[in-house]
């Protein structure tokens, strides 16, 4: 009963998901470590690419990790932190990117094609309003109307 019991409690332990911060990688003070898991979020995993070095478990995320922490020891702001990333990997290392000049195409493309959507069909629905919609009556048509609106 008591093996059956723990056997049960393994395997719920084992479906729960693994956290990728090693205990080895936590720093003492609770306000620093609550800054770098902050920072960790924020910045993708260049290996995943779609995880942040919070979640991934890769050697690549567990270096940065690394870095965000030493930094923040030295005394860094998180801007600076972020600003250090970045000028080793790229914008592409934030999950979110910032708005810049080269980030204006990518935050203004959502509203500059619901705009261009929008001005399509606004200009289809004119051009379709003015053309008439049926045909010319034939000779035969327009008699036998001429001959209904005398009754």
């Amino acid at each position: 009963m008591m093996r059956s019991l723990l056997l049960v409690l393994a395997l719920m332990l084992s479906a729960t998901p693994a956290f990728a911060v090693n205990p080895d990688e936590v720093l003492a003070d609770p306000a620093l470590e609550a800054r770098a898991r902050t920072l960790s979020a924020e910045l993708r995993c260049m290996v995943c690419q779609n995880q942040s070095i919070d979640d991934s478990n890769a050697e690549l995320a567990k270096d940065l990790r690394l870095l965000v922490r030493e930094r923040i020891k030295d005394g860094d702001s998180d801007e600076q932190v972020l600003d250090y990333i970045v000028s080793r990997y790229g914008e592409f290392v934030l999950l979110k990117p910032r708005f810049s000049i080269k980030t204006v195409l990518l935050w203004g493309a959502p509203v500059l094609l619901v705009l261009a959507g929008g001005l399509s069909l606004l200009v289809f629905a004119r051009r379709r309003s003015g053309k008439p919609t049926g045909s010319k009556l034939t000779a035969d048509e327009q008699a036998r109307l001429n001959e209904l609106l005398k009754k």
